[in-house]
């Protein structure tokens, strides 16, 4: 029986910590107080010296998490291949970096990664050994305009297929699941300078089940000329190609990927006063889940923070507030009990 669990990335809450509004202790905190079972944390931006922090910090980890009995769910990785100005890095030096991130995790107590799109399927094999030895799962992010249909994620799947280890897996954005253009994300590239013909010629795409990056692999890459017309003002030929990062796939397109999936992302732009998000089926998505025995965590990962309009706070908290007392409701609904 699958007994999906909440989860709230840090990431949803980085303007919070960025700024000083809150220190890592108030965040973890707020987390529990929204109801959620566990913690998904960027070590990158939110513990001093990541990879190699110092005992001090990780006893102050430790002491949080036993403090508001959260649960250390998964480290959001990056491969930085671009430290040096002259070249990127070797296929060494990426699997030494990425053993250090295996070590680190362990260290958090975690014992799921999650490497960002389009790290390469070669990683894998050579990490294999200390996955097993510190008992920690990696697994490639499957984000909108990076996904199934990208080389990089598809030659992944077939070398984590090839391997079939427990310690290699996927984690799903819910980016892919849109079924309407975020609106908050239009609203704040029209004070930009954006036109509004733009985002209706994606919104009539949706209507039709279908959405931009579709239509620019159909078309070798490049924009099609009905979309490149709306074009009109420098702002959409800065923002237009980044359309694409907003896909339309069916809940079923996961149905040969669910025993690899180890982890959800509910990427999430505008929460709504009426309850669900303005742009992604979040209900429908758990019962999906639920129906394939899905046993794991789902995470609110907010995004709208970054389309903050100008003169305007950002909303964090009640965003993630809303995600966790939606979710929570709806998997009450859904498996028959509360969600912790």
């Amino acid at each position: 029986m699958s007994k999906i669990k909440t989860c709230v990335s840090l990431y949803s809450l980085q303007d919070q910590y960025l700024t000083k509004k809150m220190t890592l202790n108030d965040i973890l905190r707020f987390v529990k107080d929204c109801g959620a079972q566990g913690v998904e944390i960027l070590p990158d931006q939110m513990l001093k010296n990541a990879p190699h922090p110092s005992e001090e910090t990780l006893r102050n980890w430790h002491q949080m998490l036993k403090e508001t009995n959260l649960t250390p769910v998964i480290a959001d990785v990056f491969l930085n291949t671009n430290l040096y100005k002259n070249r990127t890095l070797t296929k060494r030096e990426c699997i030494d970096l990425l053993i250090e991130e295996i070590k680190l995790a362990n260290q958090l107590g975690m014992h799921l990664i999650r490497l960002v799109s389009m790290v390469p399927y070669w990683v894998i094999e050579p990490l294999l050994p200390y996955c097993e030895k510190y008992d920690v799962t990696i697994a490639l992010e499957v984000h909108a305009g990076m996904a199934f249909d990208i080389e990089a994620t598809s030659s992944f799947i077939r070398e984590m297929k090839r391997l079939n280890s427990p310690y290699v897996g996927l984690v799903i954005d819910t980016s892919i699941f849109c079924h309407r253009f975020p609106r908050v994300v239009r609203e704040y590239e029209l004070q930009n300078g954006a036109s509004p013909e733009m985002f209706d010629y994606c919104d009539r795409l949706y209507e039709q089940g279908e959405d931009l990056h579709k239509q620019i692999v159909e078309n070798g890459g490049q924009l099609p000329d009905a979309f490149v017309a709306t074009m009109k003002t420098r702002e959409d030929h800065i923002f237009g190609p980044l359309c694409d990062g907003y896909e339309c796939y069916p809940f079923t397109v996961l149905d040969e990927y669910m025993p690899y999936v180890r982890h959800i992302h509910l990427k999430m732009y505008e929460m709504t006063k009426e309850g669900p998000e303005y742009s992604i089926d979040f209900k429908g998505l758990l019962q999906y889940l639920h129906s394939k025995g899905y046993d794991g965590y789902v995470a609110t990962e907010y995004e709208g923070n970054r389309f903050t309009l100008p003169g305007h706070p950002t909303v964090e908290k009640e965003q993630v507030a809303a995600n966790q007392k939606y979710i929570q409701q709806c998997l009450k609904e859904i498996q028959g009990e509360e969600g912790n």
